[in-house]
């Protein structure tokens, strides 16, 4: 893995546990070699995690929409930060730029993004692993609810593995390394689904 999409939030919540996890998942990835596809933020946890990767030496691509540049959101000290039209473009980016996704705590603009990354591994549009790092137990009911859909049938025996989940980096970043894909909807037939 040359390069995560890590999707977070560019909120700053109270309790201080959570900046720290970003931080360290900035310096954990730089110091593995491993350069981050975020959002191009500089405030929340966005933020933290780009400047802790940046200040260990690595590679932070920002993609932002112009709308948020204007309102001075932007992080000027990436190694690259791109501009784009619209969130759909941004997200497209995050694909294209990354090797694989690692969702760490956020809010709504977090959820979408993780579960456009699980959507598109079930159709096939890409194949890279789709890793949630459940720190403080803060995606348990997330996790709870994809096993419910998967219990109902909503989520097909083949693809209940696409998120993988820990509640340690090093552990995830372990599983994401090792990830097999699952057989996309795109290569089954009628009778398949």
């Amino acid at each position: 893995m040359k390069r995560l999409a890590v999707y977070c939030g560019s909120a700053t919540p109270a309790d201080p546990r959570y900046i720290d996890l970003a931080e360290d998942v900035g310096r954990t990835l730089a110091g593995e070699g491993i350069g981050i596809v975020y959002g191009g933020g500089r405030l929340g946890l966005m933020g933290a995690v780009a400047r802790a990767a940046l200040a260990e030496g690595g590679e932070v691509i920002g993609v932002i929409p112009e709308a948020l540049v204007s309102g001075e959101v932007a992080n000027t000290d990436c190694t690259d930060l791109q501009v784009v039209a619209n969130m759909h473009e941004r997200k497209r980016r995050f694909t294209d730029l990354s090797d694989g996704f690692l969702t760490i705590p956020g809010g709504v603009g977090t959820m979408d993004e993780l579960w456009e990354a699980v959507s598109w591994a079930q159709l096939g549009y890409h194949m890279k692993p789709v890793g949630v790092l459940n720190a403080f137990g803060y995606f348990d009911h997330l996790l709870a609810f994809n096993r419910h859909m998967a219990q109902v049938g909503f989520v097909r025996p083949v693809h209940q593995g696409i998120i993988l989940a820990e509640t340690e980096l090093s552990m995830l970043l372990g599983r994401m390394r090792a990830f097999e894909p699952s057989k996309p909807i795109f290569d089954m037939k009628a009778e398949d689904l």
